[in-house]
């Protein structure tokens, strides 16, 4: 019997993947384990495993889709077997003892990146040959019509490919859409390719060059995660300056006796033991916000953000609050190591309850971070420098200081709690003493 091959969901909060590449290719003899995709998520990328032996067949999905987790991508055959027959509401598998045949209703079968696609570009669908299986047409079938399209002169696509926000602001400007360079797909003119325009701006120059990075992967993922977070979530912002003269002094004296094999003790490690401790004082802080609903979580879960060339990536330390320093440090060190070289696992990235972003190094003094969901908080931290500050007789003395900002979401946390959350973890940081370790 096929055996389904399902897009996996590597977290709580995935809700797609998109495809990277296919290591095996349709019709090629596979054995159990055996990895057939790559996938990518704003997390880590993945592979995807052969569920059972026999022969790869019926990919449903092309290389650079995005597809919904859960959803059947492929199918593992035996000898002689035939594709399976797949509802696509349902994604549910009806065997067929023959090959697959066109359907004979009148629906049109296509990928959801096509039909988007065809949405953007106003195509009918029904107009598009389908190169999928049983005629499903695929995003390349889109792309191959609106070639074609453009080679025969039907009509001039140009003037007709924008958004329609673009379409009003050229109205409002003034400005003829013909003579925009657009950053969408295929040259679609788009909104902001006329945010700089003013009423009486002159066509564009169309000598300009420009750069299109497209979103694509992890920095899709986090884009749309990111504006939903903002707009949703009612941030709230506190800095507070904490003095690390005892922190400094702690990590001098553990990294002087750390041996060789192992590594020393970061700010970044410290801020993770004292987060975890001040969030054991402060649970309403350490939970999700769900369905009108607060979920206070058991466990402390520091995720700890790391800035990659594609995008940021957020390895967690789990059950934090029960690790000494050195422990942490170990671990900080090889998740950091394992997510710049593309090697986390999702057990590495699952399950996180309160973010750290630490800045410090770049020397950023302060900053505010946007909140990571359902998580409730995030905290941003500038850099250690030297500040004078007064002294117990209020005359100014050099001291070594460190700004941090907690946003939280004001639905769970109100700004008395985040208050007292930031002056446990100054009391923490500012006591600080080998004991840790």
């Amino acid at each position: 019997m096929a055996k389904e091959v399902i897009m996996p969901r590597f977290g709580m909060t995935q809700e797609e993947a998109t495809i990277v590449r296919w290591i095996v290719k349709d019709g090629e003899q596979v054995e159990y384990g055996d990895p057939l995709c790559e996938v990518t998520t704003d997390k880590v990328n993945m592979e995807v495993e052969a569920p059972a032996n026999g022969i790869l067949g019926g990919i449903r999905y092309a290389e650079g889709e995005t597809v919904p987790v859960t959803e059947i991508i492929a199918f593992v055959l035996a000898e002689g077997e035939s594709v399976p027959r797949v509802d696509q509401k349902k994604t549910t598998l009806r065997e067929k003892t023959a090959p697959v045949q066109p359907p004979e209703s009148k629906e049109i079968r296509a990928t959801p990146v096509a039909r988007r696609m065809a949405q953007q570009e106003n195509l009918e669908l029904g107009v598009i040959p389908g190169s999928g299986n049983g005629g499903k047409i695929t995003r390349q079938d889109v792309r191959d019509y609106l070639e074609k399209r453009t080679v025969s002169g039907a009509l001039d696509e140009r003037k007709l490919r924008a958004s329609p926000a673009a379409r009003r602001l050229a109205r409002q400007k003034g400005v003829d859409l013909a003579q925009v360079e657009g950053s969408g797909p295929r040259g679609r003119v788009q909104g902001w390719d006329l945010d700089d325009l003013t009423a009486s701006s002159q066509p564009l120059a169309m000598d300009q060059k420009f750069e299109v990075i497209q979103l694509q992967g992890m920095r899709r993922t986090i884009a749309k995660r990111m504006l939903n977070s903002w707009q949703t979530i009612p941030h709230i912002t506190f800095s507070l300056d904490v003095e690390m003269s005892r922190v400094i002094a702690m990590r001098q004296e553990l990294n002087a006796r750390t041996d060789a094999e192992k590594t020393g003790i970061s700010i970044s490690a410290v801020l993770v033991k004292a987060c975890a401790a001040a969030l054991r004082q402060h649970p309403i802080l350490n939970s999700y916000y769900g369905e009108e609903q607060i979920i206070i979580q058991p466990d402390v879960n520091i995720g700890l953000a790391v800035a990659l060339n594609e995008g940021l990536i957020v390895p967690v330390i789990h059950q934090a609050d029960q690790k000494n320093l050195s422990q942490i440090g170990s671990e900080v060190s090889v998740l950091s190591k394992k997510a710049r070289e593309g090697d986390l696992h999702p057990k590495d990235v699952m399950d996180g309850t309160f973010t750290i972003s630490n800045l410090g190094m770049f020397a950023v003094d302060q900053f505010t971070a946007i909140i990571n969901p359902p998580q409730v908080a995030i905290l941003a931290v500038g850099r250690t420098a030297e500040r004078f500050v007064p002294d117990e007789s209020r005359r100014p003395v050099l001291r070594p200081m460190m700004t941090v900002t907690l946003s939280v979401d004001h639905r769970v946390v109100d700004g008395s709690e985040a208050a007292r959350f930031l002056s446990t973890l100054q009391g923490i940081l500012e006591t600080a003493g080998a004991h840790w370790a």
